[in-house]
């Protein structure tokens, strides 16, 4: 949940150096800013750094990041001539980069802890090709769902089959587990979810050459219903903070572990309130089989480094 990062000093100090875009793209800097909070805060796992777009970017899209403004694509697909365009990418050599990285990471690492890939769900980078940045309405990618089902049918299945290739790539260079991100799948109503979400990132998963491998599902709010996003072939569903994770181990009981799901927002106030919602989150999974504790979003730029080390304590003790 972007561990490495915007509220460590360490990495605000690489990233003076280089744009967001040049630090993910040198392996040698991803490599140093991913072993950051493992080497500063003792975290049990470390995650690439990386970004979710580097695969629209290699199908053929062009990306920008601006300061304050996040990812931007300047032509975002808009019918059936941009969707056309978009080639499969050849993961060891336009991504070459992200597969370097893993690799320096685990040197760096040196088997200490274990590396976590990821990628975003078919659905998420759709939307992001679509819209042409974040959204607030979704209306580009709502309205090419509604008016041209087939049309966007076509489109995640060739995301689909890029990431298929990108996670295998990964594994093969050498991460111990993947996460799959479907940071706006929430907002599709459960059968349009089904649909155009679950159905996809099944399918990446099926596609995978794991080797024991496991994947990490993350989700915000319900999808389709958690029973259905259990039989999704992930070992793991990562929830966010809107999900009691007592209620969702009732309703799946062991068939996958959880992860989550404290708010990220719960880390800006002090260590001691960091540390009892953590404690209450750890609470509600006594007794239960496989919980990973961690945040149910990203971590906030601002957040204190202190309040940070206050989970991870109240975690470890």
């Amino acid at each position: 949940m972007r561990q490495a990062g915007r509220y460590l000093p360490a990495y605000q100090a690489v990233r003076a150096k280089v744009d967001f875009q040049e630090l993910y793209k040198t392996p040698a800097l991803a490599a140093e800013v991913t072993a950051q909070p493992v080497e500063i805060l003792s975290f049990d796992a470390a995650i690439l750094f990386s970004d979710i777009l580097v695969i629209p970017e290699a199908m053929g899209m062009k990306l920008e990041f601006s300061e304050g403004k996040g990812p931007r694509f300047p032509q975002p697909l808009r019918g059936a001539d941009d969707i056309g365009r978009l080639h499969h990418p050849k993961i060891e050599v336009e991504l070459d980069f992200v597969l370097e990285a893993i690799r320096l990471t685990r040197q760096r690492l040196a088997g200490a802890v274990p590396l976590i890939g990821f990628c975003g769900s078919p659905w998420t980078l759709a939307t992001y090709m679509v819209e042409g940045g974040g959204s607030k309405e979704f209306a580009n990618i709502k309205s090419l769902m509604f008016g041209q089902p087939q049309l966007l049918h076509s489109l995640l299945e060739n995301v689909t089959a890029a990431l298929v290739d990108y996670l295998n790539a990964q594994i093969r260079a050498g991460v111990h587990a993947v996460q799959i991100f479907d940071s706006w799948g929430y907002v599709l109503a459960p059968d349009d979810y089904e649909e155009f979400s679950l159905r996809y990132t099944s399918r990446l998963i099926a596609g995978l050459k794991r080797n024991g491998v496991p994947v990490i599902y993350f989700l915000r709010g319900r999808g389709c219903g958690l029973k259905k996003l259990a039989a999704s072939g992930a070992d793991v569903l990562s929830l966010d903070w809107t999900i009691d994770l007592a209620e969702a181990r009732q309703q799946i009981e062991d068939r996958v572990a959880l992860q989550g799901n404290l708010d990220p927002i719960a880390l800006l106030a002090t260590p001691e309130v960091a540390r009892a919602q953590t404690k209450k989150i750890l609470a509600k999974m006594v007794g239960a089989s496989g919980h990973i504790f961690n945040l149910g979003h990203g971590i906030l730029p601002n957040t204190p480094v202190e309040n940070v080390q206050a989970v991870i304590s109240a975690v470890k003790e």
